[in-house]
């Protein structure tokens, strides 16, 4: 099957807010929400449940538990029994659900800066104290995990570690060493595991994804991994997310955690997750070698045609992370947004280590992405 990534389509008309929040004259390459219809197999499903005419209450144990445990056995080579996978309504609320099952107030959770807001805010929401680990950024601009500073970063109170794999918005793709660092100096210290691996399915370049929790049974059992078919086949509205835990007493803290603050995933959320990770796998190869090319456009034009603007290609994800300290310009969001009329994402957002960034969005038709690249370049220019 063929699939078109070019085609642009107005989405101001809808209710999206990606394309609402900013006056109509904004290109807004901002949200992680991709400018790109979902596969049309997600579609029809939705159609057709739809025309079904009902909407009653989800069974106890939908498809989805048989569908997400055949995936990330195919994927990763990963077996968990089916009563392993725990729907959930998304991956936010999932990780502080699970700050709230495993954490107590004054307690410590460790993450790594700079990172994904939510993933920022996540102690606050839970009365602990955030501890911090800053990634290394490197000459060339690609970060990598000090795994002596991350052990010495968890302290006698940090009872949970965060992690953001791949990670947004630095765009790496954790090599298994760096993994198997982490996860020893959390065993070590008894600190449990909290993955958000919501891109898991977006490396780029051939390269693999590694679920924490596959690295050895005693990892396994002390990690809740979240995982989501909302970024990959662009269905963030629809809520629907898993929790995989194959040990059970966990799971079992989980849903005493869960009672009655949550709500179960929606009918349409559950078909769309199924067909998604049913039949949208020819989609999801096509769309990667898109971003890849994407990409290609960034890595190419960001040297030549922004001045004082640097990027690490990132190794996963359709989320750029653009280093604009050279330029001089002390805010660049606010830059960008008043003189390119281009939305981007501030990266004073995302915690320390975020001054002078700016987060890209490449997930959109190409003649978009070179739009926003243009104009861009000419508010540098004339500024």
């Amino acid at each position: 099957m063929t699939f078109d990534f070019d085609r642009v389509i107005d989405r101001r008309a809808s209710d999206s807010n990606k394309w609402r929040k900013y006056p109509p004259d904004v290109l807004p390459l901002w949200v992680a929400d991709m400018d790109f219809a979902s596969p049309p197999a997600v579609v029809q499903a939705l159609r057709d449940r739809v025309e079904h005419g009902f909407f009653g209450y989800l069974m106890e144990k939908p498809e989805l538990h048989e569908v997400v445990a055949e995936r990330v056995a195919k994927r990763y080579g990963w077996r968990v029994s089916p009563e392993a996978v725990v729907p959930l309504p998304g991956v936010i609320a999932g990780f502080n659900l699970a700050l709230r099952a495993l954490t107590s107030p004054g307690e410590g959770l460790l993450v790594q800066t700079p990172v994904y807001p939510p993933i920022l805010r996540a102690a606050g929401n839970h009365g602990l104290t955030r501890d911090e680990h800053a990634l290394t950024r490197g000459a060339d601009g690609r970060y990598t995990v000090d795994l002596g500073t991350f052990a010495r970063a968890l302290r006698e109170r940090t009872r949970a570690f965060l992690l953001c794999n791949p990670h947004n918005p630095v765009g790496r793709v954790f090599e298994r060493a760096e993994l198997e660092g982490m996860a020893a100096a959390c065993a070590r210290r008894d600190v449990w595991i909290i993955a958000d691996e919501i891109h898991g399915d977006l490396p780029l370049d051939g390269r693999r994804h590694v679920p924490i929790a596959t690295l050895s049974p005693e990892i396994e059992a002390r990690t809740l991994t979240f995982m989501a078919p909302s970024k990959t086949f662009n269905l963030p509205g629809l809520k629907c997310a898993v929790a995989i835990i194959p040990n059970a007493t966990l799971r079992e803290r989980l849903a005493a955690a869960v009672a009655d603050l949550v709500p179960k995933i929606n009918v349409l959320g559950h078909a769309a997750a199924v067909a998604a990770y049913r039949e949208g796998d020819p989609w999801l190869e096509a769309l990667l070698r898109y971003l890849e090319a994407n990409r290609t456009v960034l890595a190419n034009d960001v040297p030549r045609r922004l001045p004082g603007v640097t990027l690490a290609p990132p190794e996963a994800t359709y989320l750029a992370w653009l280093d604009c300290r050279g330029t001089g310009i002390a805010d660049p969001f606010t830059f960008f947004l008043e003189r390119a009329k281009v939305a981007l994402n501030d990266g004073r957002l995302f915690g320390p280590g975020g001054e002078g960034f700016v987060r890209l969005n490449f997930g959109a038709p190409r003649a978009l992405l070179t739009e926003g690249l243009e104009r861009m370049a000419r508010a540098l220019a004339v500024r």
